[in-house]
């Protein structure tokens, strides 16, 4: 079940909490906090109730639970000791279209409450659906070491000079960098030295300096091979700094996912069978039409932009139209996929060197080529090669090297759906049509691809013998 994460409002409006025990007296704290009109109603409550209700802070219903309690209330928590009890009190509820929260029960349940972390009015929330309250609990107690407490404060001097700082920055890039400074700077400093009118006073004068002149920019960022977490920590940065980005193809959606909510998100993506040439000078058009217009432009490429990627062909225009930028370096495919079908590139019992090829050309270009390629006591790691596996196989065992050689065909490599196909040169092609493989694959050969089985890890493996 996922979660659709929401903070109620809930100042001035009624909730009826169903409960007059520990648990209970819990959620009517949470609840009197963020400025709720809670109504309980049980036939015994803890003392702590009967003292907030003796001080007006609370309705209290001294009854079984009836019915009519969920007449003009917003939100209903049951907190009864009785499971069936709780199940009527939710199927009330959902008749009313009233949002319900059974404690301890997420499958009576309509909404769950999160572990938070407070630094208001910053508040982080933590939700396991219901299904993992001490995991929730766990991650709580990891966020909780990584902010100040201060960050409050903080989010509540720049509520106060909001107008203030968009009056003064108009343009959105301008006023993050502010914002980035506010977080960073000098006036966070003084916060947490408890020094909290230097920090205004700080604040103030940098909205009285002028405001610099905004230039665009293009990030050159490498998106890794598809697992989110081989991104670098510039990539995660530059992807929530940007104005928009420009992605390829083979960019899944969960790193997209990690960019900032309100980033312009273009696809220009080269599809099999298109003009990959007119492809190139949209993209080309793009990135100098939106730096030109002072954005921050990230062209987010799969793998590394400076491994088969066009990254030079991008900053050479880029240089001859004077658009600054800057390169992210992101992990390419062999390194990758080889790591995670535990494949060493390399191994000195193995192999001594490593070479990067790609598939993805004219075959004439490669006639020179293959005697070299064919040489043993290397790591081949071809790119883009799927579709041509019978013609790779083919020039190289006709150029030496041997048909039982071993290879791994990594498809989706680091992705969940990962499947390392193995096997020998001479049946490669027959073998990857067997198994339906297809793109996005890399293609390793090399005698350390035998290891696989041995040092394997992650993700599914299909193993063949010299006679499948």
């Amino acid at each position: 079940m996922r979660l659709f994460p929401l903070f109620a409002d809930l100042k001035g409006r009624r909730v009826l909490v169903v409960g007059g025990g520990p648990v209970a007296e819990r959620k009517v704290k949470s609840l009197l906090a963020s400025g709720a009109l809670v109504t309980v109603g049980a036939p015994e409550t803890t003392e702590a109730l009967k003292q907030l209700q003796a001080q007006d802070r609370i309705e209290w219903l001294c009854n079984n639970f009836q019915p009519d309690w969920l007449a003009d209330v917003w939100l209903v928590v049951a907190a009864t000791d009785d499971r069936e009890l709780n199940r009527q009190i939710a199927a009330l509820a959902n008749e009313r279209r009233l949002f319900i929260n059974v404690v301890d029960d997420p499958e009576l349940s309509s909404f769950q409450v999160p572990s938070i972390v407070d630094r208001s009015p910053l508040t982080i929330a933590i939700s396991s659906a219901g299904s993992a309250p001490v995991l929730a609990r766990r991650v709580r107690e990891r966020i909780e070491t990584l902010f100040d407490h201060t960050l409050g404060s903080l989010a509540t001097l720049a509520a106060k000079y909001r107008s203030a700082i968009r009056q003064a920055r108009p343009e959105l890039r301008p006023r993050r960098e502010f914002y980035d400074w506010l977080l960073d700077g000098p006036v966070a400093a003084a916060l947490r030295g408890q020094q909290p009118e230097q920090a205004q006073q700080l604040l103030e004068e940098a909205l009285q300096q002028p405001q610099a002149t905004v230039t665009g920019k293009v990030l050159l960022v490498g998106a890794g091979p598809g697992d989110p977490g081989l991104l670098t920590l510039k990539a995660l940065r530059a992807l929530n700094e940007a104005d928009v980005i420009l992605y390829d193809r083979l960019v899944d959606e969960p790193i997209l996912e990690l960019a900032r909510r309100d980033a312009e998100q273009i696809s220009v993506g080269k599809a099999p069978g298109e003009d990959h040439n007119a492809t190139q000078a949209r993209i080309h058009a793009l990135m100098l039409e939106r730096a030109q217009q002072g954005q921050l432009v990230v062209r987010l490429k799969g793998g590394d932009a400076f491994v088969f990627g066009r990254g030079g062909e991008e900053l050479e225009f880029l240089r001859q139209h004077q658009v600054p930028y800057e390169v992210v370096p992101g992990i390419t495919a062999a390194l990758a996929c080889a790591a995670y079908s535990g494949i060493p590139l390399t191994h000195r019992d193995h192999a001594q060197s490593v070479r990067l090829v790609t598939a993805h050309c004219r075959q004439d270009t490669m006639l020179e080529d293959w005697p070299a390629l064919a040489q043993p006591r290397q790591t081949l790691a071809f790119y883009m090669g799927v579709s041509q596996l019978d013609w790779l196989a083919g020039q190289l065992i006709l150029h030496g090297r041997s048909g039982q050689t071993p290879f791994a065909i990594v498809e989706n490599g680091t992705r969940s759906s990962q499947r390392v196909l193995q096997g020998t040169l001479e049946n490669m092609a027959r073998l990857a049509l067997q198994h339906n493989i297809k793109a996005p694959s890399l293609l390793l050969i090399g005698e350390v691809t035998a290891l696989a089985p041995k040092l394997e890890w992650f993700g599914a493996s299909i193993r063949t013998d010299k006679t499948d």
